[in-house]
């Protein structure tokens, strides 16, 4: 079937095939899959994946776009939920997944453009309505593009009720082993256990952090300013840099706890003097802190994030050094990396049921803030189909109203350690990061590429 083309901004994409795939092979009869209590907390929003490849050496655009389907119905069977369809439980409203094979999306589209010549740094411009379809009847769409140059890309977008960024990593390794017929390592749990204790107790704090919501209070959050979506280049030689500048007395952090740092007093510079306050967020991973054998949940599908939250003076972010606002994100993400506060925080949401959860921040609701987003093990070069290792992959959001600032990190597909981060900001933020005389954060550009 063919479809119309779409032209926006500097280059046009035909869409020309849409398929629905199915899993095949030994598949659960039709079921509902409840979802957890932290699944409530993801919002519902669309995650979108994306990765780039060079010219195949072998194979032409429909071979592959064929494989690809037959190892995705292979993957399927592993990872059934995907192929169902999420709908909102009506005595609940609260959304399950019916596992019936309902089957994901994909969409084949021509881009009139070379892979070089794409805009990688302003992805309001080079994403939305092109790289990426939206099909709400679909908890799981892929479009696969080729380029004038033999250039493929893949867009890969997820309904969050299905998972995680460690979820949704899995099943792209997954995907990708079978694709090239290896042995696939990871035997996923779709259970969904975590569930809250008899009877429910938390902590006060989460009441100050987290609030229950409808599907309706996310789509109408209040506007804001929050709209640039930007991709930026870090060299290894400035997240070295930066994290030997907050050791310096004689502290152990992370690189991600030093690159907060720094963004964080960047971020000083570009909010209103009418704030004498701001906050950062960081997501948090439970899977190897809700149990004591740390590897029992590795292989959970599904959501078990939770958000740890710092907030400092203008005064303490200006006037510190990176070593004394480090040590700020540092005891912020200390104090929810352990099984006491997930277990709350599940309990929390027992106690607001029915409905879903937010964090104020996530709303809008809390002042100034940025969320950042560690994607140290997500899987970048892992991701070969067979027709070759990508050049690029990270994650992208189609959301229209936000009320916080993200920046997600993920390695660089170069492989020395540079990372590739995309963000979406307020204009005042991205001015600064970019004119900071750093220069940590470079407009991603096809330089920054292994082509």
């Amino acid at each position: 079937m063919e479809f119309e083309g779409a032209v926006h901004g500097q280059y046009e994409v035909n869409f020309t095939k849409k398929t629905i795939v199915k899993a095949t092979g030994c598949v659960p009869e039709p079921h509902i899959l409840t979802l957890s209590n932290l699944d409530l907390l993801s919002g519902r929003f669309p995650v979108t994946y994306f990765y780039f490849y060079g010219k195949p050496l072998v194979a032409n655009f429909t071979s592959i776009v064929d494989s690809l389907i037959i190892s995705l119905a292979k993957t399927l069977c592993h990872f059934y939920p995907f192929a169902g369809r999420i709908v909102q439980n009506q005595s609940t409203s609260e959304p399950e997944i019916i596992c019936d094979n309902t089957g994901a999306l994909v969409v084949e589209a021509h881009a009139n453009i070379a892979l070089q010549e794409l805009n990688f740094y302003n992805l309001n411009q080079s994403l939305e309505g092109k790289l990426v379809s939206i099909n709400h009847d679909f908890p799981l769409q892929i479009q696969v593009t080729c380029y004038t140059c033999g250039g493929i890309s893949i867009t890969f977008t997820f309904d969050h009720a299905l998972g995680d960024a460690s979820a949704f990593g899995k099943f792209l390794v997954t995907w990708s082993e079978i694709a090239t017929s290896k042995d696939i390592s990871c035997l996923p749990d779709h259970r969904r256990y975590l569930r809250a204790r008899v009877p429910p107790t938390y902590d006060p704090w989460v009441d100050q952090s987290f609030v229950s919501c409808t599907l309706e209070d996310i789509i109408n959050m209040p506007s804001t300013n929050i709209s640039l979506k930007r991709l930026y280049h870090i060299d290894v030689s400035s997240i070295n840099r930066l994290q030997r500048l907050a050791c310096t007395d004689g502290s152990k952090r992370t690189k991600i706890e030093a690159f907060s740092a720094y963004v964080w007093k960047v971020m000083v510079r570009a909010i209103d003097d009418s704030h004498q306050h701001c906050k950062m967020g960081w997501l948090i991973d439970g899977r190897t802190r809700m149990c004591k054998d740390q590897n029992s949940m590795l292989n959970y599908i599904g959501n078990v994030l939770s958000l740890a939250f710092g907030e400092a003076s203008m005064v303490q972010l200006k006037q510190g050094s990176l070593t004394d606002v480090a040590k700020i994100v540092h005891d912020a993400i200390s104090r929810v990396t352990n099984q006491a506060h997930f277990l709350d925080l599940i309990d929390w949401i027992e106690c607001h049921r029915p409905g879903l959860m937010l964090s104020k921040v996530v709303l809008g609701r809390a002042g100034p803030a940025l969320v950042v987003s560690s994607g140290r093990r997500f899987p970048v070069a892992e991701i070969d189909f067979g027709f070759g290792t990508p050049v690029l992959g990270t994650v992208c959001s189609t959301i229209e109203r936000i009320g916080v600032g993200y920046i997600n990190q993920r390695p660089s597909a170069r492989g020395d350690g540079s990372w590739t981060v995309s963000a979406i900001l307020w204009p005042e933020l991205a001015a600064a990061l970019e004119s900071d005389s750093d220069r940590v954060f470079q407009p991603m550009t096809a330089n920054h590429l292994p082509f």
